[in-house]
């Protein structure tokens, strides 16, 4: 194991693995590098100013800088020249002796001729920062990162060498190279215009109905892995090849509705993205698609409940202005449609009632408003009721755990008056009065 610093600016770290085989890792800067990898590696390696004897030169003809344009008896000016160039020194590597210093030399000379052919495969100029394709908007990436994987051929994005894109809206990344050959639409547009989940469980139709192909891409695939390997979609239910299906996991929503299960499962690409983008928005309906579910789940009780007194303190709010000036409501911000009903939820929102997350953060923010109301602001407190049935007792509001609310007129009263008491609501009886007195007065009129 040896490093390798190039005058570019990054470090080539070589693990041999078999007789003449490497392992290469390349880093932006040497300071990536642990310091103990330093005590084994070759000073000559390190050094600014390197001689060579003559029976350790190279009969290649390139120069020490291979970024530039080498020189010599074998010019390397374009793709092909040094393709061959790169064949001469890997037979050169099998001809020298084993753990030889000429052996090391050729393949750091090996690694730095496949890197200038890669640059001339991909070149960075006038490559332009924003393509548009099939709805993608495609940002050019900065980023010298080695660790992200092309989304369409399925391998690594060298950073330091090569171009690539990234999508704005649903962050598929590929090679500059590879862009025209993008089949794949952006998932983002799909979730602009079919904002809804597939809510049967792995809905499968099987290898014939795809006529043996991807679903996606329509590769020829089989379970037996020939020509290439099928991969069940756990979401879809469709099958897929290993170019669109990385076995990624996610959760999928029908088993979380209908079996309340959170395991992550085995989806592909196009269905990893879609799920990421759908995470946050607020479009299951528990009381229409599963109603069950809120009898053998008591947190989802819970929520309910804490949610539909936060739809009652709202009134409060937006007609206080203490609480317009705290932005009390913006506590709220992430989950916008906790103020808008009480019974669509995002997929998110089951996951953190399933951890317990939601439930201990939207207690906190029920306390919080209830405290302003009934405490902090004098406006607020007057807007509170007397219970008109047994005219004793504190002020009442009706997101009290103990009051009862009448459904006609909104007036509050204690539970116990409220079921007790057989005759109507004293609010409507007086407002029923007051419309027949008006009649009254019309017809005199």
């Amino acid at each position: 194991m040896y490093i390798h610093a190039d005058s570019k600016g990054f470090v080539l770290h070589f693990v041999r693995i078999l007789p003449g085989q490497y392992s290469v890792y390349a880093y932006e800067d040497s300071a990536l590098c642990h310091s103990s990898l330093f005590s084994e590696a070759r000073p000559e390696l390190f050094s600014g100013t390197r001689t060579h004897s003559s029976d350790r030169t190279m009969d290649l003809g390139l120069a020490e800088d291979h970024f530039s344009r080498p020189v010599g008896s074998f010019v390397a000016s374009d793709i092909e020249q040094l393709k061959l160039a790169i064949e001469e020194c890997k037979k050169l590597i099998l001809e020298l002796p084993e753990h030889s210093e000429r052996q090391k030399d050729t393949v750091v000379k090996l690694i730095h001729l496949r890197l200038k052919l890669q640059e001339l495969k991909d070149p960075e100029e006038d490559e332009p920062n924003l393509r548009i394709l099939l709805e993608h908007r495609f940002s050019k990436e900065k980023s010298k990162s080695v660790k992200q994987t092309c989304d369409k051929c399925s391998t690594i994005i060298w950073g330091l060498i090569q171009t690539w894109y990234t999508c704005t809206g649903c962050y598929y990344r590929c090679h500059s190279k590879c862009m025209n050959l993008i089949t794949k639409p952006c998932v983002r547009s799909k979730v602009s215009h079919q904002s809804e989940y597939e809510l049967s469980i792995c809905p499968e139709i099987g290898l014939d109905r795809q006529d043996y192909r991807c679903a996606e891409c329509r590769t020829p695939i089989s379970l037996r892995g020939v020509p290439s390997e099928a991969r069940q979609c756990d979401y879809t239910g469709q099958y897929y090849c290993s170019t669109c299906h990385w076995n990624d996991t996610a959760i999928v929503p029908a088993r979380v509705i209908h079996n309340w299960e959170f395991e992550p499962r085995k989806v592909c690409r196009s269905s990893m993205r879609y799920l990421a983008l759908m995470l946050s928005r607020p479009v299951l309906r528990l009381k229409e698609i599963n109603p069950l579910l809120f009898n053998f789940v008591e947190e989802l009780v819970e929520i309910r409940k804490l949610r539909q007194d936060i739809l009652l303190m709202k009134p409060y709010f937006i007609t206080c202005k203490e609480a317009m000036e705290a932005r009390l409501l913006l506590q709220l911000q992430d989950r916008q449609h906790f103020v808008e009903n009480d019974d669509m939820y995002s997929l998110q929102d089951l996951i953190d009632i399933s951890s317990g997350r939601l439930s201990c953060s939207l207690t906190e923010i029920h306390t919080t408003f209830a405290k302003h109301i009934k405490l902090d602001c004098e406006r607020c407190q007057a807007k509170g009721f007397v219970c008109e049935l047994c005219k004793e007792g504190d002020i009442l509001f009706p997101f009290d755990s103990h009051t009862s609310v009448c459904h006609d007129c909104s007036a509050v009263f204690h539970r116990d008056c409220y079921y007790d008491n057989s005759t109507t609501c004293p609010r409507c009886a007086r407002m029923t009065e007051r419309k027949q007195d008006d009649i009254s007065d019309v017809k005199e009129a």
